[in-house]
């Protein structure tokens, strides 16, 4: 079993940066595939950005050159780095693992709310 517990999120003004954190415990050497994921109110949970067992990454078009996902093994810790925030980021994020093997995320976070204004 994986706990993911979320921490770092806040209201800023458009323009600033936040750092997400998502810490794990629990059999964490099993997943190394993690992603982080956002749902505004009224709209449909997206994938933001997500990490592979080699480390490679990726992100939704709305967010690259703003946002990186970066993983510290040693620490089972994924986070999230946020620059140049918008309004449209305004929603609740949420961290996910998954075993790489299979494309389902199994564990997932309760979330941390951020909230920017124009």
């Amino acid at each position: 079993q994986v706990h993911l517990v979320e921490s770092g999120g806040g209201s800023v003004q458009a323009g600033r940066s936040l750092r997400l954190t998502c810490a794990a415990s629990g059999y964490t050497y099993s997943i190394r595939c993690m992603g982080w994921f956002r749902q505004a109110p009224g709209k449909e949970r997206e994938g933001v950005a997500y990490i592979y067992a080699d480390g490679s990454t990726s992100y939704t078009d709305s967010v690259k050159g703003r946002f990186t996902i970066s993983q510290d093994n040693a620490k089972s810790t994924l986070y999230l780095q946020m620059n140049s925030l918008k309004p449209e980021d305004t929603a609740m994020y949420y961290c996910a693992a998954r075993y790489c093997v299979t494309s389902q995320y199994n564990y997932w976070g309760q979330g941390t709310q951020v909230t920017v204004s124009s």
